[in-house]
């Protein structure tokens, strides 16, 4: 059985695992102040081009994303989403456990807009009984979307813009953030980043990593104070030189851009496969994420041999899916895929 179902089911780089092995006996101080997570902070603010950032390693996604919600959020605010927004169908109420509810907009194909965004925001503060209802406080969109879109840079600078009138923080979950920015046709680069929004993270559970989130405050007076947020939300590591050594592996040599190209073109290999047999997809992108729609008999012929998810029902005979490729995924796995499709 070849698994196509996510992008976390191996285990991490090699590189990662010597790195581990070497420092195994080295002593260091713990919950991050050790050196390594201090030169992975100093590697992240170079390739991302933010000397001023503050820079925090947590354990992983779901964590990490109520951490900085909870954190930059008032007890009476909530958080602006897509409805179909990580935070809003994959995390079990995550955020709303802290406090905070999650105000989720209409996506078109994962994204929203600076114009719903806008609209939302007049919407509440135009209502008579505003002070009744849950203050829309930040926005929170993902990099790649659910459904393995992206957004434009220039649609990004407008919901900056959008933000930046509302005074409301822009937070990117960047869980599978190098797989979106090595996709083709892709307009974002590393240093965009830390212009469009107040915080975004860097995944490395997704991306090459056993574990681990880097955080980044571009913004960094709203990281006042955020190690008490980690610490409460428990995801403060005792030994924290794990995530730095990581990260500091993925960021030597462009490591961490270079796994997410090779997850990218496999996924193109894949996608091309689906659509030279007639397939029609659930969305289009260019990112590690698949979602063919095939009819039932395909499903069950392809399910024997390969792990993938069903993702959506679309009519009595067919339903959406979806495979993923990972910084891991070999060729031999890819042929045998494009083997498999190609006798349907």
């Amino acid at each position: 059985m070849i698994l196509f179902e996510s992008d976390y089911l191996e285990g991490c780089h090699p590189s990662i695992l010597d790195a581990l092995r070497e420092t195994n006996l080295k002593q260091t101080h713990g919950y991050g102040s050790d050196p390594h997570c201090t030169k992975a902070a100093d590697m992240i603010r170079y390739i991302f081009d933010c000397p001023d950032a503050e820079v925090h390693f947590l354990v992983g996604g779901t964590q990490t994303n109520a951490t900085v919600i909870s954190s930059l959020l008032k007890p009476y605010q909530g958080v602006v989403c897509a409805q179909s927004g990580h935070i809003n169908v994959h995390e079990t109420g995550a955020v709303e456990h802290t406090g905070h509810k999650v105000l989720a907009l209409p996506p078109h194909e994962g994204k929203i807009t600076a114009e719903q965004i806008d609209a939302f925001a007049q919407a509440h503060y135009s209502d008579f009984s505003f002070e009744h209802m849950v203050q829309p406080g930040m926005v929170y969109l993902s990099l790649p979307t659910e459904l393995g879109t992206l957004y434009t840079k220039q649609e990004l600078l407008d919901i900056k813009e959008v933000c930046r009138n509302w005074e409301m923080p822009l937070f990117i979950d960047g869980a599978r953030l190098g797989y979106g920015l090595e996709a083709s046709g892709c307009d974002i680069l590393p240093k965009d980043l830390p212009q469009i929004a107040d915080v975004f993270y860097i995944g490395g559970t997704k991306q090459g990593a056993l574990f681990g989130e880097a955080v980044v405050f571009s913004n960094p007076a709203l990281a006042q104070d955020f190690r008490y947020n980690i610490k409460q939300n428990g995801g403060m590591l005792a030994k924290g030189r794990l995530l730095g050594i990581q990260f500091e592996t993925l960021m030597n040599e462009g490591l961490y851009f270079k796994l997410a190209r090779h997850a990218d073109r496999m996924a193109d290999r894949v996608r091309d496969a689906f659509r030279q047999k007639g397939f029609p997809f659930l969305v289009e992108n260019t990112t590690n994420q698949v979602f063919p729609i095939l009819p039932h008999a395909a499903i069950e012929r392809l399910s024997k041999d390969f792990g993938f998810e069903c993702w959506q029902h679309v009519d009595a005979e067919h339903d959406g899916v979806r495979f993923c490729t990972s910084w891991a995924t070999p060729e031999s796995a890819v042929r045998a895929l494009e083997d498999a499709v190609r006798d349907l």
